[in-house]
């Protein structure tokens, strides 16, 4: 029994079935003798459904997860670049891609397809994240600034009050002028929105991500509770075979005493009867 192995087989299996899967693996190698691998095996988190499923693409081989994966570094690296063109052409190909493989999932609840879209989106945002998808071992996403790498793509370029020298060639000397001011002051409106609504989300997504991290605290307190009963469980059997064999180990002393006993009065008695 090795460590990876059995990671393994817990990540590809049924996921109703990973918390006894777990603890029946980490029983098994402490029965071997094996301590620290047992310890290991215990803490092994039981992934949540979003990241159970992004697991079973990678252990289908999806070229689409590693695809995403890949899409990330181009992402990073343009953002690097402050490639503004690059970033808006990276990001559009990463919607596409996120929901041509939610479109080829099997059909799941509205909240799941959420999280799956954001473990998803993970994945492109945050190498560590993308590495353990691939590998079939992602446990839950924290959340992940998914849009950090694409701040350019919604910048908007100050306005210089000219128009393009095409469009003022072939301008119409009858067409009345542009009200820059107003345009300036919608656009103005515009960003602000989009900087509430920025902050919104924003907020919604820490929520979620409290959320998210106490649902994993509770669930291995209760996995840990779990195992603590089972060791609780396997003590007490052993201490009942224990009391077992005691109580046979007595009445077999018993029996055996009390034939000596009734030897020895019957010698007496004899000894007795012959003076």
């Amino acid at each position: 029994m090795d460590f990876d192995t059995v990671a393994g087989e817990l990540y590809g299996g049924d996921l109703a079935e990973f918390t006894s899967a777990r603890n029946a693996a980490a029983k098994a190698a402490k029965a071997e003798g094996n301590a620290e691998l047992a310890k290991r095996i215990q803490q092994l988190r039981k992934p949540t459904t979003a990241a159970a499923i992004v697991n079973g693409l990678a252990r289908d081989d999806s070229e689409q997860l590693r695809e995403l994966a890949e899409l990330g570094d181009e992402l990073r690296d343009a953002h690097t670049r402050l490639a503004g063109d690059d970033l808006r052409a990276l990001t559009r190909r990463r919607g596409e891609l996120v929901r041509r493989i939610l479109h080829e999932l099997p059909s799941m609840s509205d909240t799941v397809s959420r999280e799956v879209e954001a473990t998803l989106e993970a994945v492109a945002a945050d190498p560590d994240t993308a590495a353990l998808a691939l590998a079939g071992r992602l446990t839950s996403v924290a959340h992940q600034d998914t849009d950090q790498w694409f701040s350019l793509a919604a910048s908007v370029p100050p306005a210089t009050g000219q128009r393009p020298k095409k469009l003022v060639e072939k301008a119409e000397p009858a067409k009345p002028k542009r009200d820059h001011r107003r345009e300036e002051e919608e656009r103005a409106r515009a960003r602000a929105e989009r900087e509430r609504l920025r902050k919104e989300a924003a907020e919604r997504d820490k929520e979620r991500a409290t959320a998210e991290r106490d649902l994993v605290r509770t669930e291995r307190a209760a996995e840990q509770a779990a195992a603590r009963v089972e060791d609780l469980r396997e003590r007490l059997a052993e201490a009942e075979e224990r009391a077992e064999r005691a109580k046979t180990e007595f009445e077999t002393a018993k029996a055996a005493f009390d034939e000596a006993d009734a030897a020895a009065t019957a010698a007496r008695e004899a000894a007795d009867a012959a003076r």
